[in-house]
């Protein structure tokens, strides 16, 4: 596989056009399966691919929630297997890709079970503004409820492979069976809910063997989970990965002939100190609250809405504060950038979601809301923006 793109060295911080976006049409995350399937023999319109996968006729991804390209190249004592296939040892293959902006679960995993970008399948962040309601949606936990497919109308790219004849299944957690996230982004063929990695990974074999033409999506979140709430440096999250590492290779062990894994993840993450410098806090900063009506996103990706009248002020206002560490654009500017995807693929019904003014984190820094966010603004590892250690994810390949 190739190196990463060169656009992937860290920016220059302050202009907007050195935001690193993106890698859509070919070396992002929301490409990985339309490769994949259309590999199979399944039509995908639009879809972008990978160009140096090969097809295969049985495909798995194992999505491993937060253990970006950096954290495994970070720590490969705890990491052995995975670190093996960063390079072209064991059989494998290995290089990072981009998930897209924002750098956060409910977006990366649509963007993998649509194959489409964030601008296009309509979930361009943590919380955004339903402009049908004027409330924040909360995406990863879809409160307050609204009609999933009214949200997220595309089919799934598991749903497309499903109809034309390859055996497609699931295997994840049973919490996830009925969500309305796992719904519009992961559904189709069969879902199987297991509590167990080891599990998990054991049936995802046997799904992969169950099939001449087979797709089978495995997922693990706890190495997100002990990131957010200890950090990195955390005894806790070092034994997540540990963990993981092994289910990687049980998983690649267990592989039927003409078979392909591909591990990856939805975003990496970041430990962010505990002081004033680093912790922005939105509910006592009286300038970034003028004009403002509601506060989305999370701290390293923020979706600022204003009041009406106020864009422009607001604007300039953040620019003023936050400019020194934080990517800042307008609406328009951010998607003219490509921020959400290519410009033309951004729909219509996506644009009032998407926030007046988008701050991303240049710094090692985030903007909390500790009485809007209490729970989120305790968290030690964050993700979110464009920079390398958030976008940059493995895609590591095993074949048998």
């Amino acid at each position: 596989m190739a190196a990463p793109p060169p656009a992937w060295q860290d920016p220059e911080p302050l202009a907007l056009h050195t935001a690193p976006v993106p890698e859509y049409g070919g070396g992002s995350l929301a490409d990985l399966l339309p490769t994949l399937v259309s590999g199979q023999g399944v039509s995908v319109a639009g879809g972008a691919v990978i160009p140096e996968l090969t097809p295969a006729d049985r495909n798995c991804v194992f999505l491993i929630d937060g253990l970006g390209w950096q954290q495994i190249k970070d720590h490969p004592d705890e990491a052995p297997y995975l670190t093996s296939l960063l390079g072209t040892s064991r059989g494998g293959t290995g290089r990072p890709i981009t998930v897209g902006f924002p750098a956060t679960t409910a977006t990366s995993l649509a963007s993998v079970g649509t194959g489409l970008p964030p601008g296009a399948h309509g979930l361009p962040g943590y919380t955004v503004r339903d402009p049908a309601t004027g409330a924040l949606m909360n995406q990863l936990r879809w409160r307050p409820w609204t009609d999933p497919h009214v949200w997220q109308p595309y089919p799934t790219l598991f749903q497309l492979a499903h109809a034309a004849g390859v055996h497609t299944a699931q295997v994840s957690s049973p919490t996830f069976e009925r969500t309305p996230l796992t719904e519009i982004a992961l559904s189709g063929g069969t879902f199987h809910g297991r509590l167990s990695g080891e599990e998990r990974m054991d049936l995802a074999a046997a799904q992969l063997a169950a099939g001449d033409r087979s797709l089978v999506y495995t997922y693990y979140s706890e190495v997100d989970g002990k990131g957010h709430k200890f950090g990195m440096d955390s005894d806790a999250w070092r034994g997540q990965v540990m963990y993981v590492d092994r289910l990687a290779q049980r998983l690649a062990e267990q592989l039927p002939p003409r078979a392909a894994l591909y591990i990856t993840a939805d975003h990496g993450m970041i430990d962010i100190p505990f002081d004033e410098q680093s912790r922005i806090d939105f509910d006592e900063d009286w300038e970034l609250r003028a004009g403002v009506a509601l506060l989305g996103g999370e701290g390293r990706a923020r979706h600022v809405y204003a009041v009406p009248g106020a864009q422009a002020d607001v604007l300039t206002v953040w620019r003023e504060v936050l400019g020194e560490q934080f990517w800042v654009a307008s609406r328009d500017e951010a998607l003219a950038a490509g921020w959400f995807g290519p410009p033309e693929r951004v729909d219509e019904r996506v644009y009032g979601r998407i926030g007046d003014v988008v701050a991303a984190a240049h710094d090692d820094v985030v903007i909390t809301a500790s009485v809007q966010e209490p729970r989120e603004s305790a968290m030690v590892g964050m993700h979110g923006s464009m920079t390398p250690v958030e976008q940059l994810v493995p895609l590591l390949e095993v074949r048998s």
